[in-house]
């Protein structure tokens, strides 16, 4: 997931989400909100979203808060924690079309190529998204020379522990992620879920790399095109959903990022509505007549007051889940910098807050799931909420 950064008793809560999610299965199946309320019992009997346990506990860029993200160390050890979903990846393409795992396009942050002196000549500026950024870029790379290279912790200030992991595992690709899902899918004997991204996807497109085709194609090759398949696509490009929801039945999710910025497609093609026109009613009827849930940054579920600290829950999940749409914000993790400031503790930029209780502040709220970075925190935050 790109860091566009970044109560009833427990049997009501779960008969509550339970209808939620109902709500969504119907919209998956493209039913109009009246044949979508009176065909809930049977939406989804193949599995589908409707087969997750809710609040989901999505293991964002697999168990980040341990491993380095986006490697099959951490996606790995997310199913090893408990995740329901493994966010396996944010989709970025190399320059011979091949789809990779990286948080961005720029890599510098997050593998060893600046040790790679063969490549020190792929230096370069480009602009993303309309920001000026250094580094090296996939796209610039063949698939072959993208595994010669390592991952590397990309936020060591935080997590210093993760880079004992520094340069263990190479960069995945969507490919090698849908044969493992596979052979974790046979080995545990439960079906295991994955969210991939495509990142960027205006930028790419520009560059005759479009990344929806690339997705719709290895899906299909897999037989992972389907309403039930166990494969979530989200993007921040509204436009990208629309374009995937041509090309496969697989449930959509479109990300919201700060309710005063623009989708980077809005921008280019001129339209002028933020993200707060998208989380009106208007704009959420908009958004369940193509995709079937929504991920906000968490800052769109419950405000945030100047210092950091949490404010006023607005009404996004309830208008959310009135046109069937389910929401999965991001990013719980257990760091002091990342929680709102009332449950920070201490002031270690690498020391864990009160993680707990922003877990249980935001699943109150209603939401179907959260994307985290420490999923056995989020499993256990779950427990204590469904049956508190």
């Amino acid at each position: 997931m790109g860091s566009q950064d970044e109560h009833t008793d427990g049997t009501g809560r779960r008969a509550l989400l339970g209808a939620a999610m109902f709500g969504a299965g119907g919209a998956v199946l493209g039913l109009s909100g009246t044949a979508r309320a009176a065909g809930a019992g049977s939406a989804g009997h193949g599995g589908g979203l409707k087969s997750l346990p809710v609040p989901t506990v999505i293991g964002h860029r697999g168990a980040s808060g341990y491993r380095p993200e986006h490697t099959f160390g951490s996606y790995q050890l997310a199913l090893d924690l408990g995740a329901d979903i493994v966010e396996a990846g944010d989709l970025v393409p190399t320059r011979d079309g091949h789809l990779v795992c990286r948080h961005e396009p720029e890599i510098g942050g997050t593998t060893n190529v600046a040790d790679h002196p063969e490549f020190a000549g792929r230096r370069t500026t480009k602009v993303l998204d309309g920001v000026s950024t250094t580094g090296w870029f996939t796209e610039d790379f063949t698939l072959a020379e993208l595994k010669t290279l390592r991952a590397i912790e990309r936020i060591p200030g935080n997590r210093p522990h993760n880079t004992l992991y520094n340069g263990r595992w190479s960069i995945p690709t969507f490919e090698e992620v849908l044969k493992w899902q596979d052979e974790q899918t046979r080995k545990r004997g439960k079906q295991v879920w994955i969210y991939p991204e495509t990142k960027h996807p205006t930028y790419f497109r520009g560059l005759g790399l479009g990344l929806e085709e690339r997705v719709a194609k290895l899906l299909h090759q897999h037989g992972k095109d389907k309403r039930n398949s166990p494969v979530i696509l989200q993007s921040f490009e509204p436009t990208s959903i629309q374009r995937l929801n041509k090309l496969v039945d697989n449930p959509l999710v479109v990300l919201l990022s700060a309710a005063n910025t623009r989708p980077w497609d809005f921008v280019e093609k001129g339209d002028p509505r933020t993200v707060a026109d998208l989380i009106t009613p208007k704009g959420l009827r908009e958004i369940a007549g193509y995709a079937q849930g929504i991920g906000p940054t968490l800052d769109l579920v419950i405000t945030k007051k100047a210092d950091g600290s949490l404010d006023k829950e607005t009404t996004l999940v309830a208008d959310a889940h009135k046109v069937g749409l389910i929401l999965h914000p991001y990013t719980m993790r257990n760091e002091n910098p990342f929680l709102p400031a009332e449950y920070r503790r201490g002031t270690g930029a690498d020391a864990y807050g009160d993680a707990f209780g922003a877990f249980k502040r935001y699943f109150a709220t209603g939401i179907d799931g959260v994307f985290t970075d420490n999923a056995d925190t989020g499993v256990l935050a779950r427990a204590d909420f469904v049956n508190g």
